[in-house]
């Protein structure tokens, strides 16, 4: 614990000059497995930075093998996201493929929708979602949807515009899209 604490710690933003660390912007770091066939889960958390992008945790297992054969299930990823999600607090965390984010997502500084999606209370209400969509509470902290109990893939075209179609209505409810401040200023 006290080795991974400083990790984190060590992983905070700061400035060029004098390296002091840039509290608003919270931290960033990936770690990975240490496999031949890595998973890693990417963190940006503690950021409160009008400049900066959303708090995310991010997981990608192996591309394939055994390990992606016993990650890719719906209670397996239920269980990985709650932990994430109780240990980080951050404002969404999903599960999904790379090629189902760039083929959802329209924006850089957004949340991204996946198979399995996070949405903390602080982004707002979550509304109706069309079947089969799973709305799960997380105690106080937010909602896990599941958009279906099988996988979800980018190479399956039914699979991507249901995403969609979920992307926009949460879209229409105002939870998508992160504002970005101008810097003052510059």
């Amino acid at each position: 614990m006290e080795d991974l604490e400083k990790l984190l710690l060590n992983s905070r933003n700061r400035t060029d000059l004098g390296k002091k660390v840039i509290e608003d912007l919270g931290f960033r770091r990936m770690m990975w497995n240490a496999k031949k066939e890595a998973t890693d889960i990417s963190l940006s958390c503690g950021g409160y930075s009008p400049w900066g992008g959303p708090n995310s945790c991010l997981l990608k297992p192996t591309r394939e093998g055994a390990i992606r054969e016993r990650l890719l299930r719906t209670p397996v990823l239920t269980e990985v996201l709650t932990s994430m999600v109780t240990a980080w607090d951050p404002d969404f965390a999903m599960a999904s493929s790379s090629e189902m984010v760039r083929r959802i997502e329209k924006g850089r500084f957004e949340v991204r929708v996946g198979w399995l999606t996070y949405l903390s209370r602080r982004l707002g209400t979550v509304p109706p979602l069309p079947a089969p969509v799973r709305i799960e509470p997380m105690g106080e902290l937010g909602w896990l949807l599941v958009l279906s109990p099988e996988p979800m893939t980018a190479s399956n075209p039914e699979h991507v515009a249901f995403t969609a179609r979920v992307r926009e209505l949460l879209d229409r409810a105002g939870l998508i899209e992160r504002p970005q401040a101008e810097p003052i200023g510059w």
